[in-house]
């Protein structure tokens, strides 16, 4: 089976008036860190550059979530974090919007994981109330990795077109950002990745799913 792997194959999609769409099945180009290239671009004559180059760890975990992202429908955002899907966003028109729904996904995951440990329940049909807010603290406390997402890579599908969606991650604690680039206004990604002391590729290739 892994020689298909990476092989390009036609996609038929029904439309709602009786049409057929083919197409080629995506293929991610980005399988190696050799494939990627570490964020810079100029603005207004200024060079722009990510100061700090990923750990192996950062690489193994972007690629990961590199591939995985090939599958899931656009526009989207996740997370990774050990070679694990932290949060999922899908199937939104801002790269905020999504980035925010791939964070509270990961928020409820771990309140569900928390959860289960504690009573086999999943966090929904909790109904201790002092227990609810046991795990709401354990999960957005420092502690708890802020819904795991402490040191986790964020990959999107398509350039962030300003840097409030790199935010969104970055403000969680994301260390690693994997991305297409290609926006006017990468530069202002490259700064806040910088101040965060977070480390930011391109792949060169977006990565759309419909």
């Amino acid at each position: 089976m892994t020689d298909f792997v990476g092989q390009r194959f036609v996609e038929f999609k029904s439309l709602i008036d009786g049409g057929i769409v083919a197409q080629w099945s995506f293929v991610p180009a980005a399988r190696s860190k050799d494939d990627l290239n570490t964020a810079e671009c100029e603005y207004k004559g200024k060079n722009y550059r990510i100061n700090r180059e990923p750990t192996e760890k950062e690489y193994n975990d972007m690629l990961f979530g590199w591939l995985v992202e090939s599958g899931v429908t656009s526009n989207s955002v996740i997370y990774v974090k050990d070679l694990v899907t932290v949060g999922i966003g899908t199937g939104e028109q801002d790269r905020v919007g999504v980035a925010e729904i791939a964070r509270d996904k990961a928020y409820r995951k771990l309140a569900d994981r928390y959860c289960f440990e504690m009573d086999q329940i999943p966090y929904n049909e909790l109904k201790d109330k002092d227990k609810k807010q046991e795990i709401d603290s354990r999960v957005a406390s420092e502690k708890g990795g802020l819904g795991g997402l402490i040191g986790s890579a964020m990959v999107s599908d398509a350039f962030f077109p300003f840097r409030d969606g790199v935010d969104v991650g970055l403000s969680e604690g994301v260390s690693a950002v994997i991305q297409p680039g290609g926006s006017n206004n990468d530069y202002q990604s490259i700064d806040a990745c910088n101040e965060a002391d977070a480390t930011m590729v391109y792949t060169g290739q977006r990565s759309f799913k419909h």
